[in-house]
């Protein structure tokens, strides 16, 4: 969609090498060659301050989209640390670099799962919406984010697993009967984002109209039947919430109030941050000092204090909570499992 209005370069930063190789591949047009020397791969991890700077000074751009995180919302409540740093530690690498180069906007893509988070990937997402808007208040590049739902057939998204398990013979699993879900297709997300990116003023966050939230059990229904599959031979199977999960995800916050705009899908959120400078040296603060010089933190605890309305839903053991103990045999009659 970017390509169709003809942009002079298009750079795009990956540090996953395949997944910029196959966007690169699928984009490219070698029979006409039009977009030869249009598309710029580069690989580049989105927390490398340095690296991002070099970047941003060198091709000036004039629109940021900022879409990298973490998003698996179970994953990450095993990996709190990594979470916060790629997340937050992301969004300030890329802020910092688009204000140094005098970017024209940045937009940053965020979530429904930042409202009222209950998981350390909405609460994350929440502080890089606040960051966001913090930087719109004090740069002379508009930072502008935008708040959505689920993606359709994006990757890791519940529709290709039901799939999966459907053609696998079941059973589905869907985490409790009544859990909802807002839903978006892939092209409808990116115009949406399209539009916003053009339409928000610096320092505003903005919401797109995602219609009626969806009953995952009813989809799972659904798409069983479009396998020409019955409940009898494809099974549905109640797990239950995974750590972070919610019922029902949220679109304001309390108090919130939205206005609509010149796009009867796209809403702004009449709220702005206090104290820019502050939430910007918090946040830094524990990006540069904290993170960096103990090898133990309790990343829920910063989150709180960032993002009060944050409300854990689970304390799980995370891979950032390493304990010393005896090496067990995995193999030895007490069953016990490898432990350190």
């Amino acid at each position: 969609q970017v390509l169709k209005s003809d942009p002079a370069q298009v750079v795009m930063l990956d540090k996953n090498e395949n997944g910029l190789f196959h966007a690169y591949r699928r984009l490219s047009d070698p029979v006409s060659n039009r977009t030869s020397g249009v598309l710029v791969p580069l690989l580049c991890d989105v927390r490398d301050i340095a690296r991002v700077r070099r970047v941003m000074m060198k091709y000036r751009p004039h629109l940021v989209l900022h879409a990298a995180a973490h998003k698996h919302v179970a994953m990450q409540e095993y990996n709190p640390l990594e979470c916060f740093i790629n997340n937050v530690g992301g969004m300030r690498a890329t802020a910092r670099a688009s204000h140094e180069a005098g970017v024209e906007r940045f937009l940053l893509i965020s979530t429904d799962k930042a409202v009222n988070p209950t998981s350390l990937m909405g609460a994350t997402k929440r502080v890089c919406e606040l960051y966001c808007q913090a930087f719109g208040q004090i740069s002379s590049t508009k930072f502008v984010a935008v708040r959505f739902g689920n993606v359709l057939a994006s990757e890791g998204s519940v529709v290709p697993i039901f799939m999966d398990q459907i053609s696998s013979g079941g059973p589905v699993t869907v985490t409790h009967p009544e859990v909802c879900r807002y839903f978006m297709t892939i092209p409808e997300a990116i115009s949406l984002v399209l539009h916003a990116a053009a339409l928000g003023e610096s320092g505003q966050l903005l919401m797109l109209d995602m219609g009626e939230p969806v009953k995952i059990l009813d989809l799972a229904r659904h798409l069983i039947n479009l396998a020409g599959k019955s409940e009898d031979q494809i099974p549905i199977e109640f797990i239950g919430l995974r750590p972070g999960e919610k019922l029902f995800e949220e679109l304001l916050c309390t108090g919130d109030m939205c206005r609509k705009t010149s796009h009867d899908r796209i809403k702004i959120f009449d709220t702005s941050v206090r104290q820019p400078y502050e939430i910007i040296q918090r946040v830094n603060r524990y990006l540069d000092d904290e993170l960096l010089n103990r090898e133990i933190l309790d990343i829920r605890t910063v989150l709180q204090e960032l993002v009060p309305e944050y409300q854990p839903a689970t304390q799980i053991e995370s891979s950032d909570s390493w304990r010393v103990g005896p090496i067990v045999d995995p193999e030895a009659s007490d069953g016990k499992a490898l432990c350190v």
